[in-house]
């Protein structure tokens, strides 16, 4: 062991790297270009003090700046030889010393094995999203079909995203929520099945409209007995775990016998179930021969930008694919990103039993174990070199290839739209993110303010943001209070989480206005914002759940550019909000459409400006109507969802104390809500399930 307390001990394992040693500050220099060597010596010396107690264990370490920021996630078999190996001064990435640099704590969690190490990274890499890990940006929860499983209901075929907590077979995953629609559609005209919602289902005294056009046997009045229609659930069930042939086969029978009795009506409707399930298998692309079960994952890189495209199989049919774009190092090879997507993207997902990638990752065995681990049976991962599985790759590569370079195009002329954008309004430079805002009520009911963001990745749906209008001082139908209120909650939030924007933007006002800029609100700026509500679109779930890929530099949290649907009112309200918070450097533009309300004669309001109007076949103008009419679809969307859930809301839901089964014990028992609002307290108290207290509670909230 040396005798230099700055130079540690070498590493017990004598296939491990060899130890750290104390910088050269010349080589330092050499090495890493772009930082001082005092700075470089900084990091490995904090890097070396964490390293002297490190155990040789497998485990999952966490590199941390100075502000408690986790920059790195990683994860290894043997923690001192892994941890020493970032104390060198030469033979790092420009990446790989810029954390070094940043890092002035460290944390770490040992574990049994590297196999345990790796699904730890993966679930704090998910949680903390750290800067310099490759992160799965536009990940989601993928949908599936469910067939339920309930003793005292007929199963039930429905559409599911998230926790598989419900009881049933869960069939997927599918690529998009059309995908499973469009299924789904014609399973309900192959097997029958019931997809109306349980409350629905118990409360219907008649056939529904399903049952009439023979999408639905009609389960919940008797239209079909129990052992018929579980026969027909198991068909159901059958065809989607894999066995078509043999499904299709029984129904082919059925029909002939149907058609040899003279029931021509009941064969025809074997027909059609048989169309039905031709349809299903038609309509999934190409499908497989050899492989039941996989998911195909093939990674492209272009000018530093990645994209994975993963195809599902299930089954022996291609139920669809999507395009991911990782936000990663332009450093990293190809197979670096794969390798850390893979384990990602099944961190929050059930894995089939065969994984194909595109390139063969280099801890492929260690991301099978895992997998395995997690998923309860054997996980195949494997990089195919020929056959149909190749073929299987090749064609997600294609795909993947495509993706991307639809995708850098895109972008580039996003940028340029954003270049004349700034020159229409006079801006110093292109904004990165423009924040748009719009309103939407009728008469002041249901009334909510929307907010879109675009960038240069285009419009960017994981921010978008919607608000219920709270308060109680607002007239009905106030445009201008509705807008200085949504604007007033947006930036306080935003000024309350990045403090140290306004605290620059205060320092540069205090050079020309010093009496304005100490007469800042600070009260407002720490009053506790209301959490504002994640859109709940029902009319376009799938287009408010999708997440637009961002772009390769962080996407900045506050606006360049923030537009205004209205005139010089709105805008107004909009200073009002932002100026009470502090807020001078972001600039406000107003869209107002004008008397007639036709497209191309929209009315700019920018500070210091007259009002002024664009050319008619002006760039800019084409891009700010796409802007607004986006937002205007997002407020009308939202508020058409309110709306809805507010005409069907039960008014029992209204009752402390009355969950899920006491209504539905009430609803049993009484038939309607009107039933129950005119039933005597004793007849309340009579209800099954239903003790004196709730019934008590009841009876008051309808004759208070």
């Amino acid at each position: 062991m040396s005798d230099d307390p700055e130079s540690p001990p070498p590493d017990t394992d004598p296939d491990a790297p060899r130890p750290p040693e104390a910088a050269d500050a010349e080589g330092t220099r050499a090495a890493f270009d772009f930082e001082t060597p005092a700075e470089l010596k900084a990091g490995m010396s904090v890097i070396r003090r964490f390293w002297e107690t490190l155990p040789n264990a497998p485990g999952v370490y966490r590199m941390i700046d100075a502000a408690g920021e986790v920059l790195y996630v990683g994860k290894a078999k043997n923690l001192k030889s892994r941890v020493g190996s970032y104390a060198r001064g030469y033979a790092h990435s420009n990446r790989i010393a810029r954390m070094i640099v940043d890092t002035a704590a460290m944390e770490f969690v040992t574990t049994q094995t590297e196999t345990e190490a790796l699904l730890l990274e993966t679930n704090l890499i998910k949680q903390l999203k750290p800067r310099y890990n490759v992160l799965l940006r536009d990940d989601k929860s993928l949908p599936y079909i469910l067939l339920t499983e309930d003793a005292e209901r007929a199963p039930q075929l429905v559409k599911h995203r998230g926790a598989r907590n419900r009881k049933g077979a869960f069939f997927g995953p599918f690529a998009s929520v059309w995908a499973v629609n469009r299924t789904m559609t014609a399973l309900q005209r192959a097997f029958l099945l019931r997809t109306c919602t349980d409350s629905y289902y118990d409360n219907r005294t008649r056939p529904c409209l399903l049952h009439q056009i023979k999408r639905c046997a009609g389960p919940c009045t008797g239209e079909i007995g129990k052992d018929e229609y579980a026969a027909l659930a198991e068909e159901a069930h059958a065809f989607l775990a894999g066995r078509s042939t043999a499904v299709k086969e029984r129904l082919a029978a059925d029909m002939q016998d149907a058609a040899e009795a003279l029931e021509f009506e009941r064969a025809a409707r074997y027909r059609d179930r048989i169309a039905a399930l031709s349809a299903i298998q038609g309509s999934q692309g190409i499908n497989t021969q050899s492989v039941e079960e996989a998911d195909v994952v093939a990674i492209d890189e272009q000018a530093g930008a990645y994209c994975v495209e993963v195809f599902f199989f299930r089954n022996w049919q291609n139920w669809g694919n999507r395009a991911y774009f990782p936000k990663a190092d332009k450093g990293l090879a190809p197979q670096e990103v794969l390798a850390s997507f893979v384990s990602l993207f099944y961190a929050d997902k059930p894995p089939p039993r065969l994984v194909l990638l595109s390139h063969d990752i280099e801890e492929r065995d260690l991301v099978q174990k895992a997998l395995t681990l997690k998923a309860g049976h054997k996980v195949e991962v494997h990089a195919p070199k020929r056959g149909e599985r190749r073929a299987m790759v090749e064609a997600a590569l294609r795909n993947a290839k495509e993706a991307l370079g639809r995708r850098l195009a895109e972008r580039s002329s996003q940028a340029k739209l954003l270049d004349v954008l700034a020159q229409a309004f006079g801006l110093a430079r292109a904004p990165r993110r423009v924040e748009v805002y719009d309103n939407s009520h009728i008469m002041g009911t249901n009334a909510v303010g929307a907010m879109i963001v675009a960038g240069v990745g285009g419009f960017m749906k994981q921010h978008y943001r919607t608000f219920n209008i709270k308060s109680q001082d607002l007239t009905p139908g106030d445009d201008f209070g509705m807008m200085q209120e949504v604007l007033g909650r947006r930036f306080a939030r935003l000024v309350k989480e990045h403090p140290d924007r306004l605290v620059h933007a205060r320092d540069e006002a205090v050079a020309d206005e010093p009496e304005e800029a100490r007469e800042i609100d600070e009260a407002l700026i720490a009053e506790d914002v209301a959490e504002e509500d994640i859109a709940e679109d029902a009319e376009n779930e799938e287009e408010a759940l999708e997440a637009a890929a961002s772009s390769d530099e962080e996407f900045p949290a506050w606006p360049d550019l923030v537009l205004i649907d209205g005139g010089a009112g709105q805008v107004a309200a909009a200073r009002k909000a932002l100026a009470g918070i502090g807020v001078t450097d972001v600039a406000v533009v107003g869209i107002a459409k004008g008397r007639d309300r036709d497209a191309g004669r929209e009315t700019f309001f920018v500070e210091g400006r007259s009002p002024f109007k664009l050319p008619p076949r002006d760039p800019a103008l084409y891009f700010v109507q796409r802007l607004r009419d986006e937002a205007h679809r997002f407020a009308i969307g939202t508020h058409r969802a309110k709306r809805k859930r507010a005409m069907v809301q039960n008014p029992l839901d209204e009752i402390a104390g009355i969950g899920p089964a006491r209504k539905r014990a009430l609803l049993h028992h009484f038939g309607t809500v009107k039933a129950i609002q005119r039933a005597a307290l004793e007849d309340l108290m009579k209800t099954p399930g239903v003790n004196a207290a709730t019934a008590k509670a009841v009876y008051d909230h309808f004759h208070d």
